[in-house]
């Protein structure tokens, strides 16, 4: 037999030639396959993520980490005598919140680097005020408890004290005074979970003067402290007013409640909290067991950076399959109606571009952040993309079309990202008019017709597809 025919029951099949139709089938099988070494990259996404993360743990650890504030709150130990001599009596300790309270916190930040990672830290000073109402005090103590009022202290807390960056003051009765660590109890648990959850240290001043049963009186304490990513206070008075401001120009507001009032300009931003003692759910006064889950009501900010590169490449290689897929549809439409045959290998080389996209994204993404890495990769994808179609269709009318269709291929990738919510619209969409124009530009076509050999006798390579009507 010449010309590579065989004879099947009498019916010549040529085994040198291929239908568009089962091309077309092995262009998408080879776009499938193309995700696996995608998942490769994305491995390496999570791990330079966690690199990060580790980072961000080092670099907090020296300057105190996620800050959440206790403001002055009366603390009053108490016993309860044993009914048995062989038994030890019990002892805690009795939380009295203000009945009004009012904090002022200000912020500013900057960004800590280690190796290509950054590490937003913070610096507040922070101002409560409390008025203190003592009437009725004590009205949730445990049966048979006797309160020591002469060793009640007013108390502060913080997450971690190695954030500190000065003492803290307290003003009681027209003195100012240097808080210590509390001497009734070291640390108070505001969190559930194991072994309490949440803990805050606690400092202490002594309030035996004037803490007394029906006393009025008022408290301020001012406090300086470091910290990174978030600061967050609890609303320690039966009504809590609390206003912050910073030079953080990305703020995530965040916790059990929302600010009534922010605004954001280009220098920073300024947000006020005004929390009811009906909603924050934890009584006036009890014991301090009593406030467990406390840490779910506070109102807090995150420093956050909006264009996160891991984040942002990421969500891109969520997409991957859609982005080969149509990169392979309008190589294949190229070849369609050029009647250029397209070796399988060279679709290989397109999807191994487009992999290593994602790896300049990355890399560039770490150094100059995701939109400048972007125009780069992209930039250098989509050229690399339209010469090598240039070089397989032997035309540079097909280099120039190439470079248009992947120039608004690539923006429409990027524009994805960047709408977010509205990304899984536009990419349907887009997904639908993609299909919709290789069915257009396909439609003449013989599906059943073979897939001319390049460099064919007698055919140039410029003439169209059997069955192609161009």
């Amino acid at each position: 037999m010449n010309d590579m025919s065989m004879l099947y029951a009498g019916v010549p099949i040529k085994t040198g030639s291929r239908s568009m139709g089962l091309k077309l089938i092995v262009v998408g099988f080879l776009a499938l396959l193309m995700t696996v070494p995608a998942l490769f990259v994305w491995d390496l996404v999570n791990e330079r993520t966690r690199r990060a993360s580790d980072v961000l743990k080092e670099v907090s650890s020296h300057v105190g980490g996620q800050q959440t504030f206790l403001g002055p709150t009366l603390a009053i130990p108490y016993s309860i005598p044993s009914q048995k001599a062989s038994e030890p009596g019990r002892h805690g300790l009795y939380i009295v919140f203000p009945a009004t309270a009012s904090a002022t916190v200000r912020t500013s930040t900057e960004e800590r680097h280690r190796s290509l990672f950054k590490v937003p830290v913070f610096q507040a000073d922070l101002k409560f005020d409390a008025k203190f109402d003592l009437s009725g005090v004590p009205a949730a103590a445990p049966q048979g408890s006797e309160l020591d009022w002469d060793r009640a202290e007013i108390v502060v807390g913080m997450s971690d004290a190695r954030g500190a960056l000065s003492d803290a003051l307290l003003t009681m009765d027209g003195k100012t005074s240097t808080m210590t660590p509390a001497a009734i109890a070291q640390d108070i648990s505001i969190g559930r979970g194991e072994n309490g959850g949440a803990k805050l240290t606690l400092l202490g001043d002594r309030a035996g003067i004037v803490a007394r049963p029906g006393a009025q009186f008022d408290v301020t304490a001012s406090l300086r402290f470091s910290g990174a990513q978030r600061i967050a206070l609890l609303p320690y008075g039966k009504t809590t007013h609390l206003s912050m401001q910073g030079d953080w120009r990305n703020p995530g507001f965040d916790g059990g409640f929302l600010p009534v009032s922010r605004t954001l300009t280009g220098t920073g931003f300024t947000a006020e909290w005004s929390i009811p003692f009906i909603a924050r759910g934890v009584r006036a006064e009890g014991r301090s067991d009593s406030i467990t889950g406390f840490d779910a009501t506070a109102p807090g900010v995150s420093f956050i950076e909006v264009a996160d590169p891991y984040q942002s490449v990421d969500r891109s290689l969520k997409y991957v399959l859609l982005f080969l897929g149509l990169v392979f549809l309008s190589y294949f439409i190229f070849e369609a109606t050029t009647g250029k045959r397209v070796h399988p290998a060279q679709y290989v080389l397109v999807g191994v571009a487009q992999i290593i996209f994602y790896l300049l994204l990355l890399s560039f993404a770490e150094r100059i952040g995701f939109d400048y890495g972007f125009l780069l990769a992209g930039s250098a994808t989509v050229l690399l993309l339209s010469i090598n179609a240039g070089w397989v269709f032997s035309s540079r009318v097909q280099a120039v079309r190439a470079l248009v269709i992947f120039t608004l291929l690539y923006a429409l990738i990027y524009t994805m990202l960047r709408l977010e919510d509205n990304a899984l619209l536009v990419g349907a969409i887009a997904s639908f008019a993609a299909v919709a124009a290789a069915m257009y530009f396909t439609r003449r076509i013989d599906w059943y017709s073979s897939v001319p050999s390049s460099g064919s006798p007698g055919q140039s390579q410029s003439t169209p597809a059997p069955g192609v009507n161009l």
